[in-house]
This record gives C-alpha cells, sequence and structure tokens, in this order.
C-alpha cells in the first residue's frame, strides 16, 4: 500500500532500524476538561503501535471556557469547577505519558494574558507544572525536534509557516484540519503537518465551532524528523 509517497513497507522496515533517532507521538489539541472519550484510548494504541519513545502535546492541553474570550456559558461550570475536572482529566493523561513535551496554545495562556492585561507581574502566577500537577511535563511556546519545528498554530496553518520557514512543521489549532504536505526542492525536502485535535465538539464549551466544519479527531507520529502519519480515530457515532 502506497499513502503520501510512502509504501507502509517503509515503516515497518524503519521500525526495524536501530538508527532511529526519535519516533514522536504528537498528539492534538485537548482542551480538557472537554476532550472527546476515547481520544486517550486511541493516543495510547499509537504510541504502542509505533513504538514512540517521545511525546509532543501540540497546545490547548486546557480550555480555561470560564475565563475564555469567546462567550462563556452562564450555565456552564464555575471557574474553581472547571479547573478541579481540568486537573483531574489532565492527570490520566499524566499517568499515561509522565514525560511530554507540551506546548502552550492560545487556549493554554488565557490565564496569562487576563493577568498581565490586569497588571499583575509574572511572579504573582503559579506555574503550568504546578497548577496542573504535571512537574515532568515540559511547557514551552515552541520544540524543536530532529530539526522538526512543533508549534501550536496560532499564527498560521502549517502549509504557510513551511513554505515561508523551509523546515518542517507539526502543529495543531486548526481543528478541523488534518493533513501531510511533502515540499521538495533541489537541496531539501520537508513537510506541513497539520494535526487535528481530541474535542468533544457537543460540550458546551465548543459552541463557537458549531457552525465550522466536524473535527478531525486523530494524532500523528514523526519519525526521525523525515517521515510523517496521521492516525484518525474511529468514531462510529460519537460525532
Amino acid at each position: 500500500m502506497v499513502w503520501k509517497g510512502f509504501k507502509m513497507s517503509d515503516f515497518f522496515n524503519d521500525k526495524k532500524s536501530k538508527k532511529s533517532k526519535s519516533r514522536v507521538l504528537v498528539i492534538g489539541d485537548l482542551h480538557e476538561p472537554f476532550c472527546l472519550d476515547g481520544y486517550l484510548k486511541h493516543c495510547k494504541q499509537v504510541y504502542k503501535e509505533y513504538d514512540c519513545n517521545q511525546v509532543v502535546f501540540l497546545g490547548d492541553t486546557i480550555d480555561n471556557h470560564y475565563s475564555s474570550y469567546h462567550e462563556s456559558d452562564p450555565d456552564g461550570m464555575s471557574a474553581g469547577n472547571e479547573l478541579d475536572l481540568t486537573i483531574s482529566k489532565i492527570s490520566k493523561w499524566y499517568k499515561a505519558f509522565p514525560h511530554a513535551n507540551v506546548l502552550l496554545g492560545n487556549h493554554c495562556l488565557i490565564i496569562m494574558r487576563k493577568a498581565y492585561s490586569g497588571g499583575l507581574s509574572k511572579q504573582w502566577v503559579k506555574e503550568y507544572g504546578e497548577v496542573l500537577k504535571t512537574p515532568l511535563w515540559e511547557f514551552a511556546e515552541e520544540f524543536i525536534i530532529d530539526d522538526v519545528v512543533y508549534c501550536h498554530g496560532t499564527g498560521g496553518k502549517a502549509k504557510s509557516r513551511a513554505k515561508s520557514e523551509l523546515c518542517s512543521i507539526v502543529q495543531g489549532h486548526y481543528h478541523s484540519e488534518t493533513y501531510i504536505e511533502y515540499l521538495v526542492g533541489n537541496n531539501f525536502k520537508i513537510f506541513a503537518m497539520q494535526v487535528g485535535c481530541g474535542v468533544d465538539r457537543k460540550s458546551y464549551a465548543m459552541a463557537y465551532g458549531k457552525h465550522f466544519h466536524k473535527p478531525a479527531i486523530g494524532c500523528g507520529v514523526v519519525i526521525d524528523g523525515r517521515k510523517a502519519y496521521i492516525e484518525m480515530m474511529e468514531l462510529g457515532g460519537k460525532r
């Protein structure tokens, strides 16, 4: 079987190679506590299937709906209740993937932005790992692994950034888009990888996107910074 320019046998041959430096599981936006049931299980299965040894969360692991710049549901959870539930749900991801690089998406940064606009020094705000009780997770707005740039994607889509910067880009942010596109020149071969998400579109927090396309539920894998794969989740009637 040939897919995106590669034979599936290429993956299995590569899997046996001891030269592989990294096998990165790429997890899309969670927006906890509004993540779709089963998405964690799907990501764990893909991690095992590809024998991954690194994990990158693409941002917006938390939603912060109560403090959103979109309209907040007046009948939704209070700030404290939502945060408590978020921490509880994140703990399951932390148990599954205790060592991970976690990107800070626009929803993650809401609290920092509001603290800034309110005139609060950063010294008054706790670190993300402390709040979420994930001390081994590393949080940043960008990671580079094997010359591949991992970012949330707030500033634009993966294809446009890969073309402008001439480097491989992996990002999330756009819930309804997922693709891999290779760009080839005389002296380079790079790819743009747009990973979907794991959100539950029926949750009240996702009401702002109800008129958009349905979310693409899935995750990705990047091997040695050279090969990229997308694994969509079987949804049945859950959309």
